[in-house]
């Protein structure tokens, strides 16, 4: 009985011994012998008691791993902060065991050293303005390095750079004197426009009355000449109507000049500088100045 018991036991042993339950994501390094036999995926594996052994349980998840801030000395020799964090991911899990000793000791000095030479290379503003670059060329060399590792670097994230106090002093009264400048800039601007908008404000406006009292002068004339023509009109029909009963008439030719005489005198008293006398009308002067001579002749005797 205490046999049965024994064995019983010793089989639950070798049972508990033999079956290993993978989980999700994970893989286990089995090693038969001390040498490598197989990678165990997800699930249920077998294995032999006192003969397989489980080196490793290795992880297939994406990893982050955050590389201590480290002293770097710029191109124009100012030594600044870096703190980086690297995300990579397991892709052969047997690399990852026997290729190196110490997986994140090794993605961990490789990315000091890479960062130190990268940023060695570059100036201080450089850095500041180039993350994106210093990240994807950071990544590129490691992702290369890690390769034989069996391991992906997927991102690599430089979270801070620190500079000395006096230069991070100095670049603060730099960013003001620079905001200040702008600042200047911007209200110079304003004004600029302004004064370019009132001008041409000015000069439309101006433009603007010219042409009213253009308009307004070529309206006044038109209705001078409209007016004048309207009077001009008038006096021809008159002068027709007046013409037409002469002749209805049948005036003897005194009678024509004395008419011509009343009109003369009429023209004279006209605001014309000019008088354009008929030529029938010149003789009717004549005989009135030959009159006159006559009389004055007389008088003088």
């Amino acid at each position: 009985m205490w046999i049965l018991i024994v064995i019983l036991i010793i089989l639950i042993i070798l049972a508990f011994l033999s079956l290993k339950i993978v989980k999700q994501s994970e893989v286990y390094i089995i090693e038969r012998l001390g040498k490598f036999h197989k990678v165990a995926d997800a699930g249920l594996t077998v294995i032999i008691p006192f003969v397989d052994h489980v080196r490793s349980v290795v992880s297939l998840k994406q990893q982050t791993m955050d590389v201590p801030p480290q002293d770097v000395i710029t191109k124009d020799n100012v030594t600044i902060t870096i703190d980086t964090v690297v995300f990579y991911r397991i892709l052969d899990p047997a690399k990852a065991v026997y290729e190196i000793q110490s997986l994140k000791k090794g993605i961990e000095y490789l990315s000091i050293t890479t960062i130190r030479d990268i940023v060695g290379k570059m100036d201080l503003d450089s850095t500041f303005t180039s993350r994106d670059a210093i990240n994807d060329k950071l990544r590129a060399i490691l992702d290369e390095a890690t390769d034989r590792w069996g391991c992906k670097i997927d991102r690599v994230e430089i979270q801070n750079i620190t500079p000395p106090p006096d230069i991070r002093d100095a670049m603060e009264k730099q960013m003001n004197a620079e905001r200040n400048k702008r600042a200047s800039i911007l209200q110079a601007e304003g004004e600029r426009q302004a004064a370019i908008l009132k001008a041409q404000g000015e000069k439309e406006s101006a433009i603007l009355q010219a042409e009213a009292d253009k308009e307004s002068k070529i309206r006044r004339a038109t209705g001078e000449a409209e007016a004048i023509r309207k009077v001009a009109n008038a006096k021809a029909d008159e002068i027709k109507v007046v013409y037409g009963a002469m002749m209805k008439a049948n005036p003897d030719d005194k009678l024509v000049q004395l008419k011509s005489l009343e009109a003369l005198k009429d023209v004279a008293n006209g605001e014309a500088n000019k008088v354009f006398i008929p030529f029938d009308a010149t003789s009717t002067l004549g005989a009135i100045g030959a009159a006159a001579d006559m009389l004055k002749s007389k008088d003088d005797k």
